[in-house]
């Protein structure tokens, strides 16, 4: 009986030190990363869905990416420690504060091609180290709802909208199940 108290004691402090142990492990770059991501895109998803929610014609929502989608992601950034930032970019953008460089550009050529060659998993999370900074990149596939704005036929007003803030448009024409682009977050070595 005292033995079986004693390896029942040792069994519990051992699980207790292992469940401990888990608990106060740090995150991964690629953790950490994925955390970041996911706070801009349901921080975006969230007020988009909204949007087309209150008005199905996409004026609305447009109309929050035009006033809203660079402010929140600002905000955003505020939250995270000075070495890590999340943005959005796009093989073809709409607002060019968020054009792509070189390795965007691999990276999402890449995504397009795995969908082309239908092995594409939407949860593929792309890492890529340069240097002293590790980048994270989450897909963005575009959805019927996106296709309002991002479509093929945009409504007349949705047209005019576009022609007036954002004159060097260049993302629309996509279809449902396209890459609309990427979140990235860039953590800094530290």
């Amino acid at each position: 009986m005292k033995l079986q108290t004693i390896l029942l004691s040792a069994l519990l402090a051992t699980s207790l030190f292992a469940a401990d142990q888990n608990a106060t492990a740090p995150m991964t770059t690629k953790q950490e990363g994925v955390q970041y991501i996911k706070m801009l895109g349901e921080a975006l998803k969230s007020q988009l869905q909204a949007q087309m929610k209150a008005d199905p014609s996409g004026m609305s929502a447009l109309g929050f990416c035009t006033a809203k989608a660079m402010e929140i992601t600002k905000e955003v950034n505020q939250k995270l420690p000075t070495y890590a930032s999340v943005r959005r970019t796009a093989l073809k953008t709409r607002n060019e504060g968020n054009a792509p460089d070189a390795i965007d550009t691999q990276v999402m050529q890449d995504y397009e091609k795995a969908i082309a060659d239908k092995t594409f998993t939407p949860t593929d999370i792309k890492v890529v180290e340069e240097g002293n900074v590790t980048r994270l990149y989450k897909p963005l596939i575009t959805e019927a709802p996106c296709l309002k704005c991002h479509g093929t036929q945009l409504s007349p007003d949705i047209q005019a909208s576009l022609k007036v803030n954002y004159t060097k448009d260049q993302a629309t024409g996509f279809t449902e199940g396209s890459l609309r682009g990427v979140i990235v977050a860039e953590i800094k070595k530290h």
